[in-house]
């Protein structure tokens, strides 16, 4: 992504376990309404928006923040002269080895 803060948490949770329970509460609505239908009618959809609301807008951004969330702290991106490399942070030094960020 370009453009983007350094500091800009993207879809990533502020811990691990708040968004596996934004995942669970996202995926059981989604379930839920389309599992309903037949004992309530298409009035379960009303829990699509939800369940769409816990996952930040759609599954694929709930699994982007569940890789967001576990890697935080962990790698460093770094962007120079255009070009731009992850680096495994050390917290006190830094890794000389890189890995080419898209």
């Amino acid at each position: 992504m370009t453009g983007t803060k350094a500091d800009d948490p993207g879809f990533a949770s502020a811990s691990l376990p708040r968004h596996l329970v934004r995942g669970a509460v996202g995926f059981g609505a989604l379930v839920g309404s389309f599992a309903l239908i037949p004992a309530v009618g298409p009035v379960s959809l009303v829990l699509v928006p939800a369940g769409l609301f816990a996952l930040r807008g759609c599954p694929m951004c709930w699994a982007v923040g569940l890789m967001q969330t576990i890697s935080r702290g962990r790698l460093e991106r770094s962007c120079e002269d255009g070009q731009c490399t992850l680096t495994v942070a050390d917290h006190g030094k830094r890794h000389s080895e890189s890995v080419a960020a898209p």
